[in-house]
């Protein structure tokens, strides 16, 4: 066996210690350290989580998290000047845009599941989604018990039906189940008082409304009916940017830096959900 003189081993180390920050700055982070350019894709038609302004450039909450991200990523490599390129995806191509590298990082409203972390990684949760039922601000409902003799429309077919009818159960509340064929449908019939509420995906509730110059008239109910969480989509294998990822998030969360973005995307609606304060608190990781 050769023998390795104190002179060499010290030189290995030092050589090993310079190398270090390199593994550091490994794939996605280098590349982007590189290029100077973080590059994130959206999805158009998703507000208020994700669309395209009058100006071309994304809006909406998932897009302000991720400039959060951009900014906190430039800090953490110590580049002032970060450049973020936007590249418009579909619902379609969205994960192989982020499986094939296309972009570093998705936007929108993503759900995180089992099989497609089977393609890509996800981010800490970034909303906490699911049935919802939208009702008059001016109305006494707050819960699903609050439905109790009262009139709910829901698309008929639709999984948002199985999980109202469901919950209907659940609590033991009578409530008349109305089938209709569309959303805006539903949103009429509250207005209108026909309906006492009308239940269906939240996000698809704050599409519809968030839009009316009379929106302050709706809001939702305190609770979701299901859960579905939305996370940021990015590349697997790369343990090093879902850090710089997750770190810019867990500080949001933790410092209430999360707050004015809800507020400014989903705050006409009401506040936060108990399941989504909870979920940003949990999250609130320290460093």
């Amino acid at each position: 066996m050769p023998v390795i003189s104190t002179r060499s081993f010290l030189l290995a180390a030092l050589a090993w210690g310079l190398a270090l920050p390199c593994f550091a700055q490994s794939g996605t982070l280098a590349r982007i350290a590189s290029e100077r350019t973080i590059v994130m894709g959206y999805i158009d038609g998703a507000a208020p989580f994700s669309s395209a302004g009058s100006n071309g450039q994304p809006l909406g909450y998932s897009i302000d998290l991720c400039r959060a991200i951009a900014e906190g990523i430039g800090a953490q490599l110590k580049i002032a000047d970060l450049k973020t390129r936007w590249v418009a995806l579909t619902v379609q191509d969205r994960l192989d845009a982020v499986r094939t590298k296309r972009v570093d990082l998705e936007c929108s409203t993503t759900t995180w599941t089992l099989s497609r972390q089977a393609l890509v990684d996800f981010s800490l949760i970034t909303f906490v989604d699911g049935a919802n039922i939208v009702t008059l601000a001016e109305s006494a409902v707050s819960r699903i018990e609050d439905f109790s003799g009262k009139r709910i429309a829901v698309l008929s077919g639709t999984t948002t039906e199985k999980v109202l009818r469901e919950a209907l159960a659940r609590h033991k509340v009578k409530a008349e189940v109305v089938e209709i064929s569309s959303r805006p449908q539903g949103v009429e019939m509250v207005e209108q008082a026909k309906v006492d509420g009308f239940a269906s995906d939240r996000t698809t509730l704050i599409g519809l409304v968030a839009p009316r110059s009379d929106r302050t008239r709706f809001r939702l109910l305190d609770q979701d009916l299901s859960v579905e969480a939305y996370a940021l989509a990015l590349p697997r294998d790369d343990h090093d940017f879902r850090l710089a990822v997750d770190r810019v998030l867990a500080g949001l969360y933790r410092s209430g830096g999360i707050k004015p973005i809800y507020d400014r995307w989903l705050g006409l609606l009401g506040a936060p959900s108990l399941l989504l304060n909870a979920t940003y608190f949990i999250q609130g990781i320290a460093e």
